[in-house]
């Protein structure tokens, strides 16, 4: 497994700056300075750009597929908004109750930036500050053009990112292009909010700078920076958001022309570099689909990962940069800490194995048996009760089953309090999605693996120029579009449409791609986006009509759930009993190992729904959004700092309403 290439480089920079007259790490603690020799040696200049991704990527052990910075002030990751959609359940600020909606409150999203303090901090604003010092600088010291565009363009790119993260939380924020004076009250740096078509309009300039200056791949220790082909990838999907009702209330056609004229161009320049859909020799099913994320290093061993973000398995060190996903993700009878809890409701969106849903789908569905028959996508993405889950050992592969479930042991108790899973998850159903056979417990409990996270993988430029395409009216390339990503995974092709022969209108086919996005890239922190571009909370009128539209059900007003998986006895009632029932011995009513799995389901599960995923206190609590989510307002920390600041409009201020108008 490779090392993060830009801990290396901070190395390297250490130990060539300490001889330097000026410490390169010293320069950013001052605001003023200025380190000339960063811009004259191309080691510290790379070392710069790849301190720069550090700003952006993941933590050490951040859970990396779940886990989101634009909830947070201060470049940490935590699972919020991806438990502010079907996900995962819990209570974050965004999905609970408030007295109203206000600046003071944690729902006005604080990632917009802080006040300055005396040290450097990991927020959007010193990010950019540090992007803007290298473009400014770098242009005046004479280093060769062929080395120095190549460093631009990972900057422009990650400029582009970063006031893309700003603008689709917000709508327009300030433009800060050149490094500000680092002096309280300096006039010049009162920069009011431009609008969101300006701050478009400069996120797509960067990014089309990036794409002039960037090659097509990078090989070797390089695999991993952003290429031409992920710029352009990612200006397909700014303006993408663009075009969705988020910002285009009205529909205005020409928003999406423009979108998938980005995206098919995205899509094609990929192509040219070798970038596609991963599979496995021929093999079209899930079990190419579920390798990919396991796949690394160049561009030939997965030419899926678009923008990829690196992690290692190093055990100890400055370089140590492991994902925390396999850990998390793991039952703690495993070592794992079976921290993440899939919902029933994720586990019920994925269609049957013909692509259809139940209802719908050729194959009969039982509730009681309901991973039967599913998408293939769904045993890569899920783990339930009898299903294996192999894992590495101290003294090798284990073939691990997950036998997660519960029955009561006196008929007096007041729930189920015999539990077959050591410490289970809140669920019933565990995450397995990026997950390895290969992982190992042997040292720090799955803590040290290595698998890395694409961020925007070619599926989503398949799924961006599919929508794009829906919206221009081009319904028969946005249906195969959608079908290419289905024959991919293995999906059926029983109706000729792998499921999609009643998807005929604009809405059926926008439904379509929504539900496609949604299996497609479960818990890889999509979700909360797709649902807030599109307005799909169901908590006002507007919403519910685009609801209407698409035959689609808001989450607002629900609960998300789980499952228990309950023993019952032959004559269907509960068991009761101080010994586990399914293992061998005395009493047993069945001997699990030895057991088919539908046998087990006929005769000895009932599926139960699970209400306690979401909180039970305090009682009737349920998802609550608020229309004014879909444009956060500017935090009380932002105001008090920068009371020239206008405030999103439907959100209060120190000064009254809010004036600034999103939507223009």
């Amino acid at each position: 497994m490779r090392i993060s290439r830009y801990l290396y480089m901070l190395a390297a920079v250490i130990a060539v700056a300490t001889s330097c007259k000026d410490d390169f790490l010293q320069e950013k603690r001052d605001y003023g300075a200025v380190d000339e020799s960063v811009f004259k040696e191309p080691v510290l200049a790379q070392a710069y750009v790849d301190y720069i991704y550090g700003l952006f990527l993941p933590a050490n052990n951040a859970q990396s597929f779940v886990a989101n910075q634009s909830a947070t002030e201060n470049g940490s990751y935590n699972n919020d908004f991806t438990q502010t959609t079907e996900e995962l359940g819990g209570e974050t600020n965004w999905n609970k109750i408030w007295p109203k909606i206000s600046y003071e409150f944690a729902h006005a999203n604080p990632y917009f930036g802080q006040r300055m303090g005396t040290s450097i901090a990991n927020n959007t604003w010193t990010r950019l500050r540090q992007i803007n010092l290298f473009l400014t600088e770098v242009d005046k010291y004479g280093m060769a053009d062929d080395v120095k565009n190549k460093l631009k363009g990972q900057l422009y790119f990650w400029r582009a990112w970063q006031y893309f993260q700003l603008w689709r939380l917000y709508g327009g924020v300030p433009l800060i292009l050149n490094v500000q004076a680092p002096v309280s009250g300096e006039e010049s740096s009162r920069v009011a909010r431009s609008s969101s078509e300006a701050t478009l309009n400069q996120i797509i300039s960067d990014l089309d700078q990036a794409q002039s200056l960037l090659p097509g791949v990078w090989t070797g220790a390089d695999w991993g920076r952003i290429t031409s082909g992920a710029a352009a990838a990612m200006k397909g999907r700014v303006l993408l958001t663009w075009a969705s009702p988020l910002f285009n209330r009205n529909d205005d056609k020409s928003r999406w022309q423009k979108a998938y004229e980005a995206n098919l161009a995205a899509k094609n320049l990929l192509e040219a570099n070798g970038f596609g859909l991963y599979r496995t020799g021929s093999l079209a099913n899930a079990t190419a689909w579920g390798n990919m994320f396991l796949q690394e290093g160049s561009v030939a061993n997965n030419p899926e990962a678009v923008i990829v973000f690196g992690f290692n398995n190093v055990q100890t060190g400055n370089a140590q940069k492991n994902n925390g996903w396999e850990q998390a993700i793991r039952p703690r009878s495993t070592g794992g800490n079976g921290s993440i809890s899939p919902t029933r409701e994720m586990v019920e969106s994925f269609p049957m194995k013909d692509g259809k849903m139940p209802g719908k789908s050729t194959y009969a569905y039982d509730v009681n048996k309901f991973y039967k028959n599913r998408d293939p996508r769904f045993y890569k993405t899920f783990v339930y009760t009898g299903a294996s889950w192999p894992y590495v050992g101290t003294a090798g592969t284990v073939n691990f089953r997950l036998w997660n479930y519960v029955w009561k042991k006196t008929a007096t108790a007041a729930g189920y309090d015999g539990f077959a899973e050591t410490n289970p998850n809140s669920s019933g159903v565990y995450i397995c999605k990026g997950s390895s056979a290969n992982a190992s417990n042997a040292l720090g409990n799955f803590n040290f693996s290595g698998t890395d996270f694409m961020e925007m993988r070619f599926a989503e430029v398949i799924l961006n120029l599919a929508e794009s395409a829906i919206g221009v009216d081009k319904l028969a390339e946005g249906r195969d579009l959608i079908k290419v990503i289905r024959d991919r995974a293995g999906v059926e092709n029983l109706d000729g449409s792998y499921g999609l022969s009643d998807a005929v209108s604009r809405d059926d086919l926008f439904a379509a791609v929504l539900n496609e996005r949604k299996v497609e890239f479960a818990y890889e922190g999509k979700r909360f986006w797709d649902l807030r571009r599109w307005m799909l909370f169901g908590e006002s009128d507007e919403s519910k009509a685009i609801l209407n539209r698409l035959h689609m059900t808001g989450l607002n007003g629900t609960r998300r759930t789980g499952y228990w998986i309950v023993v019952k006895k032959a004559d269907g009632t509960d068991y009761t009993g101080s010994s586990n029932p399914l293992v061998a011995g005395s009493g047993a009513l069945a001997d699990r190992e030895n057991t088919a799995i539908d046998e087990l389901y006929d005769k000895y599960f009932k599926v139960v729904v699970k209400d306690d995923v979401d909180p039970i206190n305090p009682p009737g609590w349920k998802f609550t959004w608020y229309k004014e989510y879909y444009f956060f307002g500017l935090n009380q920390n932002v105001l008090t700092s920068s009371p020239y600041l206008e405030q999103t409009v439907g959100w209060n201020s120190l000064n009254g309403m809010g004036t600034f108008d999103p939507l223009k």
